[in-house]
């Protein structure tokens, strides 16, 4: 994993984000500090070009709305058409029936590089239905030590199935190819207290992906990594400003703006299975 957050810092990687509304300006100012650039279209009118100028796309369904998934479709296709790395982001998927279709259009037409979701939405992808919590994992299929390997195989199954990396993430976070998986134990549960921190993982992760494509799986468990450790410093930065949630928030921003490949390694906790 040497050289990943390296390569995109010399890199610049433009990253196409057709993202939630709710966190898009989280997630531009996370690709800027990460060394990546962001730029956000979503008009039919312009995402093909837009995509075609860029290093990567992020598509995340976690605002959903009709006229977006046309643009959706025309992004990632020309995306596959100029071999850009493509992330999914189905926040969401079981919640309703338009985000469950819209997932599954969006993987029968588009083939994804990586998906990262919650358990709950990976579920999703992999059963055709599941129960969530609006946005977020039902709280009975959190992934814990006792049932991590029911959850390893969900993973490497999907990926068999759709090609993709698959990152499942949560208290323990899940990287996987159908052949190789990661464990990440990054991260604190006051990160779930701020909205957004998902929809910032999976720009990074096309950020991270797009400047280090000979070495995708290892960019996607950096990058997931990277998020969890950085909320765990921010955490301990919260603390010490006697602040709040927001802090936190601006906090976990600054401390991807200051990883290294070394700080990194030092603060990652990553098994291989």
């Amino acid at each position: 994993m040497k050289q990943i957050i390296t390569n995109v810092r010399n890199k610049t990687p433009l990253i196409h984000c057709i993202t939630n509304y709710v966190t898009v300006n989280d997630v531009a100012n996370l690709l800027l500090a990460s060394g990546g650039s962001p730029i956000m279209a979503d008009d039919s009118l312009e995402v093909e070009e837009i995509t075609s100028i860029c290093n990567g796309l992020t598509i995340n369904i976690g605002t959903l709305n009709t006229r977006t998934i046309e643009s959706m479709l025309l992004a990632g296709k020309k995306a596959n058409k100029l071999g850009k790395i493509t992330v999914l982001d189905p926040v969401g998927a079981g919640a309703s029936k338009l985000r469950t279709k819209t997932a599954f259009q969006l993987l029968d037409e588009i083939d994804f590089s990586v998906i990262r979701g919650n358990i709950s939405e990976i579920k999703t992808l992999y059963q055709g239905s599941a129960s969530t919590k609006g946005v977020d994992a039902n709280i009975s299929d959190m992934v814990t030590e006792e049932n991590v390997s029911k959850a390893i195989e969900l993973a490497k199954q999907l990926s068999k199935q759709t090609k993709a990396i698959i990152a499942i993430t949560g208290a323990i976070d899940i990287v996987a190819n159908e052949n190789q998986v990661y464990l990440i134990r990054n991260g604190h549960p006051m990160m779930s207290k701020i909205t957004g921190t998902g929809c910032m993982l999976s720009a990074l992760i096309a950020a991270y992906g797009a400047a280090n494509e000979t070495n995708l799986l290892e960019a996607v468990v950096s990058a997931t990594a990277c998020v969890g450790y950085a909320g765990e410093l921010a955490y301990k930065k919260m603390l010490e400003l006697k602040a709040g949630t927001s802090t936190l928030r601006m906090c976990l921003i600054d401390e991807v703006s200051l990883m290294t490949d070394e700080s990194l390694k030092e603060g990652m906790k990553v098994e291989i299975r």
